[in-house]
């Protein structure tokens, strides 16, 4: 079932979620981490308070705790209320029902609002917007993508998908992106031309399934490394 979004929606995942669709290993959460368009995931939050290096950016930081929070609460209805009502068109291995997602999904929320302004200050939340980040290069190990890029195909192109990765490649020697489906539920049409030119650009890219998978079909991760990474 196709989701309808007209717009990036404020929704995170929590460290457990980012392991699983990551396939992140104990050695990994010991790299330093840049995690793009992180959105109000717990992720960096539950991971800061295991000793992990984790820097997250978003557009959304420019915004306060009470902003983030009410565009989450906005959306959160409408979101759930459409996975409800097509509750056979997902996944019920992870999450157990739309019920038990909802809960999650305010539990991730609040957990990133309870660290957002202490986070901010020590500079783990930063504003920033592919194409165009601000870091120096080769200044992280890995680069995480979850829920942006390839699920907004439709609203972003070609273009935008090449440059983007090619950013966070500029920044982070290996870069990970889930999941590979459109918000249509279908691979993304971006992938074959991207990897191709990727590769044809000297960088190792390829396809691998992971342990999670909401969307039928959406247990693919694509890792890119940079030459000689």
């Amino acid at each position: 079932m196709a989701m309808k979004l007209n717009q990036v929606v404020p929704f995170g995942r929590s460290l457990d979620e980012y392991v699983h669709m990551f396939s992140l290993t104990e050695a990994d959460l010991q790299k330093s981490i840049l995690s793009v368009a992180d959105g109000p995931a717990s992720f960096n939050s539950e991971g800061t308070a295991k000793g992990y290096q984790i820097q997250s950016c978003d557009p959304l930081y420019v915004f306060g705790t009470d902003e983030i929070r009410s565009r989450f609460y906005t959306v959160l209805d409408n979101i759930i209320g459409q996975v409800a009502s097509t509750r056979d068109s997902w996944v019920w291995n992870y999450h157990k029902s739309p019920e038990s997602l909802r809960v999650h999904r305010l539990e991730v929320a609040e957990r990133f609002c309870g660290d957002y302004e202490q986070g901010k200050q020590a500079g783990r939340y930063t504003i920033g917007a592919l194409p165009q980040l601000s870091y120096p290069d080769a200044s992280y190990d890995l680069g995480l993508s979850s829920h942006f890029l390839f699920l907004y195909s439709e609203q972003r192109d070609i273009d935008f998908h090449l440059a983007a990765i090619t950013e966070m490649l500029r920044i982070c020697s290996e870069v990970r992106i889930f999941p590979l489906l459109t918000l249509a539920q279908e691979k993304s049409p971006h992938i074959a031309p991207v990897m191709t030119k990727l590769m044809n650009a000297g960088y190792q890219v390829r396809i691998e399934q992971v342990d999670y998978e909401l969307q039928p079909g959406g247990n693919e991760m694509m890792r890119i490394s940079r030459p000689n990474a």
